[in-house]
């Protein structure tokens, strides 16, 4: 204030002696008290203060209404920092504060803003011009199906059709005591849940958690913890309360998600009249969640919250839909990975592996894969007609992330009012699936198609279970071995629990029964499955080993859960085809140990569930056959006088046939197993 009643003296040319300076500058620190606070109240003050020295004519005043409005900002933001700096050096006088605290609080200050500064450009592109609007985007997927609908939802994502105001995450903090001590999270969520289209015409869209993953895979987002969701729910700005549909096979469906959406959005409008676009917002949907629990239930998804006006959620933490399960009450809500924890950088990952700090996230203890483990599969399978005409048949192919081709054989036209049977066919080492399927041999064709004719005997079946539909998924990686594949890509089993959840969700829930089977290291991706599941799925009807039991392994409780599973209803099979395969001869020496084939493996098995069940046992010079449960549990092992390999013989002569009806009426009847092919011309020519 002092500086510019000086420049005005000398801009008119007025002398000021030594005494007229210290006047003015002793009226100006007391006038100037709180001008910076009210915008142009410097200006009327600094006139005031000329009154001190009235040969300064009052007139000048005008040389500054035009840079009033700058001098007005550097005011304030002198102000601001003299205040901040006061309050600093008179709490260090006083020892309010010590330097290790300040310093800790301004590193934090520092690092929310950067991020801040971060999240404002974030990797998600400009929305372009041509961009569609929300309600444009509702139209063009409303009679779309769920996979090509979720496409062009994190197509439009990608293309940055999100609006701006959601672009601008909110910083959530978060105070906590553990073991005596404060510490402090802040981490940035979205303001809302997944927004598609503009500001002024934005569609709140529900997703799957495989599309909330993936998307937060590429922008380096995570879905929340249920602890987190209260805590947002605790900062937001703008509480709204839930507002429900009458549930009904509709929910499921976009009318219904646009219905829902045009009644949040009428309560943002009357909350906008007092806060603005882009303020945290909470209440008005449940969000997917990541929990400890889905470890336990792959192909699940984990749903909780929407908070009613009291804070506490209608939803507590849920587990019981399918991870293809989406309605109009779920939200998607994405938190950056990087955060603060007591001024440092961290990420999520980091804090949740941490048993004591995880308990800033989670209510739950330490999570240590905090994010949904899936299998992708491609959005729109190929889906065709069996070349052979003979047969009325429709295949599709799926592929599955890392490198697993699925082929599924149906007939052509499922019948709504009979079950479904759907036969999991693992291949064994070294095969094709079209190798498995099986055709007639051309000139100059590899043997591996004459081998085992899975897709005759599959037809053979069909034609003796009219009763049923029988569909046999071909499963298929690029190893060629489910033993290698597996140690390279799922160690902790929970890809293959994937793949068997998302192909059992092709087929209706209440009538379809699941059967695991498979020849050679095809047995491993049954075990694999085993491994997955804290216990075999009531779906499962039968598990049928084909000379593939190389990885039975009572250590990993495979004897328990099989046995488990047995006990548990008398409509559950288990069928075991096996051979004297440890005195086999290849080129004049044995190729499997004693105990580690499936003659071994065999025998360590049933000498496990022996002790569970009583087992009869019939032995000849050219069988041993054991059978528990009414013979339901069946072990058929064909001794090998001769020393010849018959591991693919069990499963070309009739093997998949009896696999498939050991246990039933109709056991043995128009076949005999190991006695050649019944299915010759059932054989596709192609």
């Amino acid at each position: 204030m002092s500086m510019a009643a000086v420049f005005l003296a000398q801009a008119t040319n007025t002398p000021l002696d030594l005494k007229q300076q210290i006047a003015l500058l002793l009226v100006a620190m007391v006038s100037s008290k709180g001008a910076s606070g009210v915008t142009g109240a410097g200006f009327v003050t600094l006139a005031a203060t000329l009154a001190v020295v009235p040969t300064i004519p009052i007139a000048s005043l005008g040389l500054l209404i035009g840079i009033d409005r700058f001098m007005s900002e550097c005011r304030a933001i002198t102000n601001l920092i003299g205040n901040g700096v006061a309050t600093v050096v008179i709490s260090r006088w006083e020892g309010e504060v010590s330097a290790e605290t300040l310093r800790a609080n301004l590193d934090r200050l520092l690092l929310i803003s950067c991020w801040w500064c971060k999240a404002a450009e974030s990797a998600l592109p400009q929305r372009p011009a041509d961009a569609l609007k929300g309600s444009e985007i509702v139209q063009r997927i409303a009679a779309l199906g769920m996979g090509a609908r979720e496409q062009f939802i994190k197509e439009q994502v990608l293309r940055g059709n999100v609006p701006d105001f959601w672009r601008r995450f909110v910083t959530v903090e978060v105070v906590r005591q553990l073991d005596g001590r404060e510490h402090r999270v802040a981490y940035q969520v979205a303001p809302d849940y997944l927004a598609l289209g503009s500001d002024a015409d934005h569609f709140l869209a529900p997703i799957s958690p495989m599309l909330a993953q993936s998307l937060a895979d590429e922008f380096g987002w995570m879905l929340p913890t249920r602890q987190m969701v209260n805590d947002i729910y605790l900062a937001a700005t703008v509480k709204l309360v839930p507002t429900t549909i009458a549930p009904s096979e509709e929910m499921t469906t976009v009318p219904v998600f646009q219905q829902h959406n045009e009644m949040v959005k009428r309560q943002l409008q009357e909350a906008m009249k007092q806060h603005p676009l882009g303020a945290l917002v909470a209440g008005h949907k449940k969000d997917v969640v990541i929990t400890t629990r889905l470890a336990a239930a792959p192909g699940k998804v984990a749903i909780y919250g929407w908070h009613q006006a009291v804070g506490k959620p209608i939803q507590p933490l849920y587990l019981g839909h399918t991870n293809a399960w989406v309605d109009y009450s779920q939200g998607v809500r994405f938190v950056q990975r990087a955060m603060l924890v007591n001024g440092k950088k961290t990420t999520a990952k980091e804090v949740l592996a941490d048993v004591k700090l995880a308990a800033l996230l989670s209510d739950e203890g330490s999570l240590a894969v905090p994010r949904y483990e899936f299998s992708k599969v491609t959005a729109n399978p190929m889906v065709t007609v069996g070349k052979d005409t003979r047969f009325a048949e429709k295949v599709e192919t799926l592929t599955f992330d890392p490198g697993v081709r699925v082929v599924i054989n149906s007939p052509a036209e499922l019948d709504a009012n009979k079950p479904v049977r759907l036969v999991l066919y693992a291949l064994p080492n070294g095969n094709t699936i079209e190798q498995t399927i099986g055709r007639k041999l051309k000139p100059g064709d590899d043997w591996h198609f004459d081998i085992q004719h899975i897709g005759a005997q599959t037809r053979w079946l069909r034609a003796r279970l009219p009763e049923l539909n029988l569909v046999v998924v071909y499963l298929e990686n690029s190893d060629k071995s489910w033993p290698t594949w597996r140690r390279k890509n799922d160690a902790d089993s929970k890809r293959i629990s994937a793949i068997v959840e998302t192909l059992r969700q092709r087929f209706p829930k209440n009538t379809t029964r699941l059967v695991l089977t498979g020849h050679s290291g095809g047995g491993s991706f049954t075990f694999g499955y085993l491994n997955g599941v804290k216990s075999i799925p009531e779906d499962v009807e039968r598990i049928a080993f084909l000379d593939s039991n190389y990885a039975y392994d009572p250590a990993l409780g495979h004897n328990d859960k099989l046995a488990s599973w047995l006990a548990g209803d008398t409509q559950r099979y288990l069928c075991v085809l096996a051979y004297h395969d440890s005195i086999a001869l290849l080129n004049g020496k044995t190729f499997v140990s004693e105990s580690g084939g499936t003659w071994g493996r065999s025998l360590a098995m049933l000498k496990d569930l022996g002790a569970k069940f009583p087992f009869k046992a019939e032995v000849t010079e050219e069988w041993q056959r054991h059978q528990a449960l009414d013979g339901r549990v069946k072990f058929l092992m064909k001794e090998n006088p001769a020393k010849a390999i018959l591991h693919t013989r069990q499963v070309e002569w009739n093997g998949f046939i009896h696999a498939m009806l050991t246990g039933t009426e109709l056991e043995g009847k128009g076949y005999e197993y190991m006695n050649g092919r019944v299915y010759s011309e059932l054989i596709a020519v192609e």
